[in-house]
């Protein structure tokens, strides 16, 4: 749960940053932190497969080949089930409410209850269904590591400093649902921890992990869209992969 614990604390002090002192960062200031965060993810992704594939050569061989058959295994079933679209539709709810606020504070308007419960839900929404929400409670579960939850932490804490300017004080209380749901995956992982005992099981799931929050740095910095959600289905894929090929 300290992941959890992490993350929640990155937004709450995201969002008291933001309504105090954060409106006064430069647009510089606010470049040269976004790549802070792009650099710690790319080391968080690149960490969790370096972790993975162990010593001896033939055993980070077959983990590197599971991890992409998952990978491409799970981009395939992720488009059947259309896990993407679905996010994408999620995502452009909360890009219309966060416009419509963003218009209304330019206008000079107070924020009412209703923008206050936009910005509420826009957060909620935001913060929860992203890969690294799924795969940080996962790895925090089954192996105790917070990394990811860690830079998520970051990244959701800078995303608040910039919602408490349009929103008011309401994107803070985001750091509920985001308890609830992260801590109940955590707790579950934690739960299924005995069913992948073996170490083999645990590396596949991080190096696959690894793979996915390593590409998230592609999506922050605008360079190319991936379908993320679409891979999610290989963190299922590639313990039972390995335990077949074992």
């Amino acid at each position: 749960m300290i992941g959890t614990f992490l993350n929640v604390g990155g937004i709450l002090v995201g969002g008291i940053a933001g309504l105090t002192v954060a409106r006064n960062l430069s647009p510089r200031a606010q470049q040269r932190l976004r790549l802070v965060l792009v650099l710690l993810t790319i080391y968080t992704g690149f960490s969790l497969i370096w972790q993975g594939l162990k010593p001896p050569f033939g055993h980070a061989a077959g983990q590197l080949g599971i991890a992409l058959l998952a990978l491409l295994l799970g981009s395939l079933l992720g488009n059947l089930l259309r896990l993407q679209r679905g996010l994408n539709r999620a995502g452009q709810w909360a890009r219309e409410r966060f416009s419509r606020a963003t218009q209304a504070a330019q206008a000079g308007l107070k924020p009412d209850a209703a923008r206050r419960s936009d910005g509420f839900i826009t957060c909620t929404l935001l913060f929860c269904v992203g890969p690294m929400a799924i795969i940080g409670s996962v790895q925090d579960g089954l192996n105790g590591d917070w990394r990811t939850l860690a830079v998520k932490g970051l990244l959701d804490g800078l995303a608040t400093m910039g919602f408490v300017t349009t929103f008011g004080w309401s994107p803070l209380l985001a750091a509920l649902p985001v308890l609830a749901y992260q801590g109940l995956l955590t707790v579950g992982a934690h739960a299924l921890a005995p069913l992948v005992e073996q170490t083999a099981l645990r590396d596949s799931i991080g190096v696959t992990g690894g793979f996915i929050i390593a590409t998230i740095s592609l999506v922050i910095l605008d360079l190319r869209k991936v379908p993320l959600a679409n891979y999610l289905p290989a963190l299922v894929l590639a313990p039972l992969l390995t335990h077949w090929w074992l």
